[in-house]
């Protein structure tokens, strides 16, 4: 939302301040007379806030009134029991807070505030029985005769300050609802019935709070008869909600029981009976008695509920079970109704009453008068149990019991000052239906700035008198046109004022980027507000600079007159170069590790060896400890190919001597670069020194040359391990040599040996042999 306010203000082309906040809530007015640059309109002056506060204008001069909120009337709702002795008034009950409300609106900024609602136990009830009549009723009717006292008494259970009231109506008295023929016209019933004459609406009790007399009256009646099966109903409905005096209602809860078995006429069937004119909502009762039901058509629909909803009429249709779907459609249509299945002979009727004001009283609906044109109004509600509704649900709560307190978020807002030009203040009025308690808001209109009340008629900042300096410019007056209202409508030549927008005598008018008006250019504005032409041409613009990397100035300055102006540390013309040499400091904390320049930030290498982002990387140079081995030789022990001209050469650092390795500094141990380096003499043994520079000057550490000792370890353990396999050789060749001579003189016995071959004495042979002692040899 921002962001469409952000080109509204700056493309509204407002001329004045009350112009400029009617654009938007977050669009402001700079009234500084010096705040606008040469080529600049006028309505440059109309800009969000912030934008104004960036293009320099004072806050002290920004004109940007706010709505407000004032509550007149607020007096808290009423904790009343029913068993307390005092009794109140009905208007002494208050269920709605706050009562009256004035709001300050600005075109675009809702203004919110809070309406609470608290169910008042022991409110006053007005009931009126309006009963259909007509010959299917007859049934019902006795069973309605002792209605009254039977209702008198489940309903002390609610409330002990209870009225009822009784009507009944039938049908339009012409033609073709009922027989106008004089028999049939005096007893429209058929047969032995005795009925009494067919009538549109009669009052038969007044609401009264004595259940007998309802009871006497309404057993004194009779049933009547029609020809159509639609009722007039709606006739009957109507005059019981307009004719306030003639039934009695008073400023309480209103209920109005509807009975019937049948359906209803509604607007255009009086065309049936030649009746054309529409139903004018007025009361029409004489004798309570409905008087033009032959004079004005059937109510419609739409006009039901207006009048109903006006006189805080809340409906119970008690209806048989077939017409059930017939008055659940009109139910729909008509707010704080209800519809219950009245048994056959109405025998159910006290039930079926109370359940529908208690489903009718556990809920509240909120609903508002007209809105002036280009009011909006919108509610939240925060219902039982802190349940949340927003759009239509946020008109209304269910299930609250007595003594529950809700309350609504109601934010209303003005999109513009009332077209005819009045300021005037507007009063609307919301009010839960079905009760007679409102709240009065009272609407003021900011159509335009505090300083216009201060200005200056005829001025002389304006150009000979011919306009009103206000809020830090010319209003000019009619006919008059131009930044100082210089030039009249009807008297510019347009040839002679051109010559005054062309710069250096050229050809384009005002460089092809605003419109002469007046002889002064008037520099066009651009669909992105931030992008502005000004000058006296509208020869400059603050978008058309050099840019780096895809950004107006390199991100680093702001753009006048098509050239950067660069923010401190950057330089260049896209402001691309940054002054900072922070990116160019190597490890050493040398910039360019002393051997480059800082060039914008960035480092270029004198010495073409050296590269990297710091000149630090040298692929063809010598490592440090090769660098600088042979100075440490020469210098730490006299040695080396450097020996004789070591005091020219090696004079460069500052030599530290320690005794032992360990002693040699560490790099966690410090907080400049350190190197480590580990080199052979000429001896050929190692030697160590560390290499550092340190604010400047060079420092070098080193340890006596001597001889390394893991070769000597590794030596020792490696000809230990070679003596143990020779003789694991040597034992294992003298083991083999031994075992070949014990099976060579094992071979040699073998053969030697003689073995005994004499017969084993205890051995038995396995063979018996037997002689047949009958064979003869043959």
């Amino acid at each position: 939302r921002y962001v469409i306010n952000f080109v509204t203000c700056f493309s509204a082309n407002a001329q004045s301040c009350g112009e400029c906040i009617q654009v938007a809530e977050t669009c402001g007015w700079c009234s500084d007379e010096t705040f606008l640059t040469v080529g600049e309109s006028k309505s440059a002056r109309c800009d969000d806030l912030e934008s104004l506060k960036k293009r320099n204008c004072d806050v002290a001069k920004i004109e940007n009134p706010r709505g407000s909120i004032s509550i007149d009337k607020n007096k808290p709702v009423t904790n009343r029991k029913k068993d307390v002795a005092e009794k109140l008034k009905p208007e002494q009950i208050t269920q709605i807070q706050p009562q009256k409300l004035t709001l300050t609106l600005r075109s675009g900024e809702p203004q919110t505030f809070e309406l609470k609602f608290k169910r008042a136990e022991d409110y006053p009830i007005d009931l009126y029985y309006l009963m259909d009549l007509s010959f299917s009723m007859k049934d019902d009717l006795e069973n309605v005769k002792n209605l009254g006292t039977d209702l008198m008494r489940e309903m002390q259970e609610i409330t002990s300050d209870f009225q009822i009231g009784f009507g009944s109506f039938v049908e339009k008295t012409v033609m073709p609802y009922i027989s106008t023929t004089p028999a049939r016209f005096k007893n429209p019933c058929t047969g032995n019935q005795n009925c009494t004459s067919p009538f549109s609406y009669k009052n038969v009790l007044k609401l009264t709070d004595k259940g007998d007399e309802f009871n006497q009256l309404v057993s004194q009646q009779q049933i009547s008869g029609n020809l159509d099966s639609p009722e007039g109903g709606f006739d009957a409905i109507m005059q019981v909600a307009v004719c306030e005096e003639q039934i009695g209602w008073r400023n309480v809860t209103r209920l109005l029981v509807f009975s019937t078995d049948a359906g209803f006429h509604f607007a255009g069937d009086g065309k049936l009976g030649g009746i054309v004119l529409p139903n004018d909502g007025k009361c029409h009762m004489e004798d309570n008695k409905y008087t033009m039901s032959h004079y004005y058509d059937y109510p419609s629909i739409a006009h039901l509920v207006q009048k109903l909803s006006d006189h805080n009429i809340q409906t119970i249709f008690a209806v048989t079970e077939e017409f059930q779907p017939v008055y659940k459609e009109l139910k729909n249509l008509i707010p704080k109704s209800a519809v219950g299945t009245l048994s056959s002979n109405s025998s159910n009727v006290i039930k079926l009453i109370i359940d529908a004001y208690n489903s009718l009283s556990s809920e509240v609906i909120l609903e508002n008068g007209r809105l002036p044109e280009g009011v909006s109004i919108t509610y939240k509600s925060i219902c039982k149990n802190g349940v949340e509704g927003t759009g239509e649900n946020g008109r209304k709560c269910s299930n609250i019991s007595i003594g529950d307190e809700v309350s609504f978020k109601i934010s209303i807002e003005s999109q513009k000052c009332p077209s005819n030009g009045k300021t005037e203040p507007e009063t609307i009025r919301i009010k839960p239906l079905g009760f007679t308690e409102e709240v009065e808001i009272v609407l003021n209109f900011i159509c335009d700035c505090q300083c216009a009340t201060e200005g200056e008629p005829d001025s002389k900042k304006c150009f000979e008198g011919n306009g009103t300096f206000e809020c830090g410019a010319c209003k000019c007056n009619d006919g008059r046109i131009g930044r100082l209202c210089e030039c009249s409508k009807d008297e510019v030549r347009t040839e002679d004022l051109d010559a005054n927008c062309r710069k250096d005598n050229g050809t384009d008018i005002c460089s092809n980027n605003g419109d002469c008006v007046c002889g002064t250019c008037e520099c066009k504005k651009r669909e992105n507000p931030a992008e502005i032409y000004s000058g006296k041409y509208c020869e400059c613009d603050n978008f058309n600079c050099d840019r780096s990397n895809n950004k107006l100035c390199g991100g680093h300055g702001r753009c006048e007159c098509r050239k950067c102006i660069c923010d401190a540390n950057y330089t260049g013309s896209a402001c691309d170069c940054s002054l900072e040499t922070s990116t160019c400091l190597a490890k050493n904390g040398q910039i360019c590790n002393g051997r480059g320049t800082c060039d914008c930030g960035i480092c270029k290498c004198t010495n073409p060896k050296f590269q990297g982002p710091t000149c630090e990387i040298c692929p063809t140079c010598p490592g440090v400890c090769a660098e600088h081995k042979d100075c440490v030789q020469c210098r730490a022990f006299e040695a080396g190919e450097k020996k004789d001209t070591c005091e020219r050469d090696c004079s460069y650092f500052q030599l530290i001597k320690v005794k032992d390795r360990n002693q040699l500094p560490q790099p966690t141990d410090q907080s400049f670069p350190l190197t480590h380096c580990k080199e052979r003499d000429a001896n050929d043994c190692w030697f160590y020194y560390t290499y550092a520079i340190r604010n400047d000057t060079k420092e070098v550490y080193v340890c006596p040359a001597g001889p390394d000792i893991i070769p000597i370890v590794a030596g020792v353990v490696a000809g230990i391990v070679l003596i143990g396999l020779a003789l694991l050789l040597i034992w294992k060749l003298l083991m083999i040599i031994h075992d070949r001579r014990e099976f060579a003189k094992f071979e040699k016995e073998k053969m030697n040996a003689k073995w005994d071959t004499g017969e084993n004495p205890i051995y038995k042979s396995a063979v018996t042999t037997v002689i047949n002692p009958k064979y003869e040899g043959k």
